[in-house]
């Protein structure tokens, strides 16, 4: 045991004190931030102002299809339509000509069928889409001012429904969708991070002990310690860098949400007399209160279940998994042949984040369940499920069923690390695996 905590101690030590782990600690928050808001900014920089001329025969039209920043309607008598239509491809600053015909007996699919979009560039998918949503929102009003209804009563039609939902169960006086989106985003965030990490960190398990075998140091090392307190040493050590991280991030996640959640209640306070339900268009194109709301809402969760579970789940599926890839760098001689043997790690844990969407749709489903139960899947699946609450049977259950398979796992890799770390020039192959397990 000593020899262990001695080996995880120097790759604890090498790890931290490596100026990339500094930074990158630090700043991997802001920096996901950052790209997010460059994508954003990316799609805004690629958008553009669409310019359309526009004939209506019908009438119904005129004044009725609103430009905005992205299309504009330029309203043209009938007249001119045959010398547009020539002059399409030589015209400058408009991208098109939107024909509407006559409507005829109030026969709209025809009018449907005959309106046509000439075009002089390619436009996007986006920009006909929101011109065909135009021109419904107008047929669809129309449809109805034929059956009698006024605009009130047009508008009351289409006023939505919002259900509100109360669970007796986690005596929750509200669940409703921000609180449903929260939930999704935090279990789509949390399953996404251990699903990366336990890769990332378990190939560099993987490449360390290749490393070392190719220098020949393990023959070294060997010769002090045993290979089953060497392998752990790597593990436990890289377990703990990849566990400070998450420390760090945490607590930097949970300062922020406290910091959002005082300015959402100082919100709450300045809101207008009789405003509150005036103020929720306003909070939800603010992103200052929209963030607020967001932190106000994961700090009402059951956070501290949350944290724990997820890193239990963390280091038992880190550890799971780090010690396949450690038999994987061990029983190869080079990088080339991991790719035989890396699918048998990464293709369960891709069943278990692929599997867990369908688990955001319903977290008490059997899909749901049997992913967050099988040791080879429950590291992922269960932390996507915790969000929306899990009973503690269930995550009793799952835990030791992965501390057993866990302990398996960790006694199968040493057989394989025994004999593979000092094998030199022969390919692994399954067969020769198996006979090593036995042995």
């Amino acid at each position: 045991m000593k020899n262990i905590i001695l080996i995880a101690k120097r790759e604890f030590l090498t790890q931290v004190r490596k100026k990339s782990f500094i930074i990158l600690t630090l700043l991997a928050p802001l920096l996901i931030v950052g790209f997010g808001a460059l994508i954003a900014l990316m799609f805004k920089a690629n958008e553009s102002t669409h310019s359309f001329n526009v004939i209506d025969k019908s009438g119904l039209f005129q004044n009725k299809l609103k430009s905005d920043e992205n299309l504009k309607y330029i309203y043209l008598p009938e007249a001119n339509e045959a010398s547009l239509k020539a002059t399409l491809r030589d015209m400058q600053g408009i991208d098109g000509l939107l024909i509407i015909p006559k409507l005829e007996n109030n026969d709209f699919r025809k009018l449907e069928e005959e309106t046509k979009l000439l075009v002089n560039k390619k436009i996007g998918f986006g920009t006909k889409n929101d011109i065909s949503i135009d021109l419904e929102k107008v047929i669809r009003s129309e449809k109805i001012k034929a059956l009698g209804l006024n605009e009130t009563q047009i508008k009351d039609i289409d006023k939505g429904f919002t259900l509100k939902a109360e669970n007796v169960v986690d005596e929750k006086t509200e669940d409703n969708d921000m609180v449903f989106s929260v939930k999704y985003g935090l279990s789509m965030i949390l399953m996404y991070v251990v699903f990366m990490f336990i890769i990332i960190y378990g190939v560099r398990v993987m490449r360390s002990v290749l490393e070392e075998k190719n220098n020949r140091v393990v023959e070294i090392i060997i010769s002090s310690v045993k290979p089953f307190e060497l392998m752990m040493g790597k593990i436990i050590g890289v377990t703990m860098v990849a566990l400070t991280q998450f420390i760090i991030w945490i607590t930097m996640s949970v300062v922020a949400a406290l910091f959002l959640n005082t300015g959402f209640a100082a919100m709450n306070e300045n809101l207008p007399v009789g405003g509150e339900e005036a103020a929720v268009v306003t909070k939800a194109f603010d992103p200052q209160n929209l963030a607020a709301e967001v932190s106000h809402t994961l700090l009402e969760m059951n956070f501290p279940l949350i944290i724990f579970v997820f890193i239990v789940f963390f280091l038992l599926g880190y550890i799971f998994y780090s010690a396949m890839y450690a038999a994987i760098g061990s029983a190869v001689d080079n990088e080339t042949e991991t790719q035989q043997f890396t699918l048998f790690a990464i293709l369960p844990l891709m069943i278990g984040m692929y599997g867990s969407i369908t688990v955001t749709n319903n977290p008490e489903g059997p899909m749901a369940f049997w992913l967050s139960i099988i040791p080879f899947t429950s590291p992922v699946a269960m932390i996507a499920r915790i969000p929306f609450g899990v009973p503690a049977w269930q995550i009793v259950l799952s835990t030791a069923l992965l501390i057993g398979a866990t302990f398996l796992m960790v006694f199968i890799a040493s057989k394989v690390y025994k004999v593979g770390i000092l094998m030199y020039g022969n390919k692994a192959t399954l067969k020769e695996l198996w006979k090593w397990i036995k042995n």
